[in-house]
């Protein structure tokens, strides 16, 4: 027959496992996607007035998340559980006043715990973290009745390293090429010509109904703009958010806010509807073209011209007279088109890279530094 004692460890075994597997779970959607967990911690050091720091927002969501990851590891499978549930209970601490400043005294959109794999409102995501801070209390009020001194395993060590090179090392990985798993609309296999049509995700008619929210670059407000309205078109001092709609969000919507521009004017149906493979070369500012990503931008120009497809260069820097092409090395001249830089980003996270469309269908996404 189980005694009390043994009651209360396997309950505390039960929330062990469950807080260790939620980091586990939240980390590993976070740390597959640097950029967008980048994007989110700069949202909120904006909203928290702590802009200056922006700059070291990739470095920060690499560590953060391999953090959370290899906290979730050690807890689900008992590693230091005494020093761990000390960090987990502060972490869920800071998470549970965080998430009720975002719901009451500084809205945020989306919490972003899971990432982009699972979207909670702010209400929702406190509510989480409050089941969650309780079960931190009860494995860190349980841990404390155990010796204060214990001499670390060869096993402790071992698992140590292990999980820390694991997620530091999936981390850098994915920062330095693409997700592992794309959670974004722009993924592979997305069908872009019917998605800015609305045939993808609706209705075309439900556009109307849709909202965009939008950041001002000078004072970190957030706008809302209609679907049709051109103001946030001026990429210097507007920087997209998400798109909603009937005051809740759909991922396929963000797919409806892609647009490219050229000197002409709109450019999208263009890429969308071309009967065949478009490469779009994406650089978020034109300064990042460094000669070795010219020179890979190069091959598929040449690439593209042998095979009559359609390439053309997506940036959010601003165009002026005689920017309209770029030429890199002796291929053809490259049509140059304007792009919103969340946008770009949202459709591919990296600063550079490529995507590539057949028939209007996403078929390949690359970072620059994986183009041959």
């Amino acid at each position: 027959m189980k005694t009390a004692a043994d009651r209360r460890f396997c309950v505390v075994d039960v929330c062990r496992v469950i807080l260790g597997l939620t980091f586990i779970f939240s980390g590993f959607v976070k740390i597959v996607d640097p950029w967008g967990t980048a994007l989110k911690i700069t949202e909120y050091l904006n909203v928290y007035g702590f802009g200056t720091l922006n700059n070291y927002r990739f470095g920060f969501a690499i560590w953060f998340c391999a953090a959370e990851l290899m906290m979730g590891l050690m807890l689900t499978f008992k590693i230091k559980t005494r020093l761990i549930s000390i960090f987990a209970m502060l972490v869920m601490t800071f998470f549970l006043v965080l998430t009720f400043l975002s719901a009451t005294v500084l809205p945020v959109e989306d919490c972003g715990c899971f990432g982009d794999a699972l979207r909670l409102s702010p209400w929702a995501s406190f509510g989480k973290n409050v089941v969650l801070w309780v079960l931190a209390v009860a494995v860190w009020i349980d841990a404390r009745r155990r010796l204060t001194f214990f001499p670390v395993t060869f096993r402790e060590w071992v698992c140590t390293f292990l999980f820390a090179g694991l997620a530091g090392g999936v981390g850098t990985y994915c920062y330095r090429h693409l997700p592992l798993i794309d959670f974004l609309p722009y993924k592979k296999g997305v069908n872009l010509r019917e998605a800015v049509r609305g045939e993808a995700v609706g209705d075309a008619a439900d556009a109307e109904d849709a909202r965009m929210i939008y950041r001002r670059t000078e004072d970190g407000s957030l706008h809302e703009f209609a679907v049709s309205d051109t103001t946030w078109w001026d990429t210097t001092r507007w920087e997209f958010v998400e798109m909603v709609e009937n005051g809740g969000f759909e991922p396929g919507m963000a797919l409806r806010e892609f647009a490219v521009f050229d000197a002409a004017g709109d450019a999208t149906g263009e890429l969308t509807d071309f009967p065949g493979r478009v490469y779009m070369l994406c650089a978020v500012k034109l300064d990042l073209i460094t000669p070795r990503y010219a020179a890979r931008f190069e091959k598929i120009a040449r690439r593209a011209d042998e095979e009559g497809a359609k390439v053309v260069l997506l940036t959010a820097t601003p165009l002026g007279e005689g920017q309209q092409t770029m030429t890199f090395g002796g291929a053809p001249p490259v049509r140059v088109c304007n792009v919103d830089a969340t946008t770009m980003i949202t459709m591919l996270r990296a600063s550079v890279g490529m995507v590539v469309l057949e028939d209007g269908v996403i078929v390949d996404k690359r970072n620059c530094r994986d183009i041959k």
